[in-house]
């Protein structure tokens, strides 16, 4: 289990995600099943049933699988790599 400090960074950076994905999904300038999938992958962040680093692990699926779309504008893959990438810290 995390210590205290890493859960808050963890937590800090689930916020961070959760931001930019809100902006992405309320984004309409970019295609609805990319904000369809940024609303689910911030859904995911949330579920307090499992540990921060599934949830984490789920949303980069979501994220990864989307992140290939070619309708995506490229500053929204830009947001949804930088995303990933401040996930991938979270760890058990």
């Amino acid at each position: 289990m995390p210590s205290r400090k890493k859960s808050k960074e963890y937590e800090n950076r689930v916020q961070q995600a959760k931001a930019v994905l809100s902006l992405i999904s309320e984004d309409r300038t970019t295609p609805r099943n990319i904000r369809r999938a940024a609303k689910e992958a911030s859904e995911m962040l949330e579920l307090p049933e499992q540990s921060q680093a599934v949830r984490a692990a789920q949303a980069i699926n979501i994220l990864d699988d989307i992140s290939q779309d070619p309708n995506m504008p490229p500053y929204s893959r830009t947001r949804i790599w930088n995303i990933v990438s401040l996930l991938e810290v979270i760890k058990e």
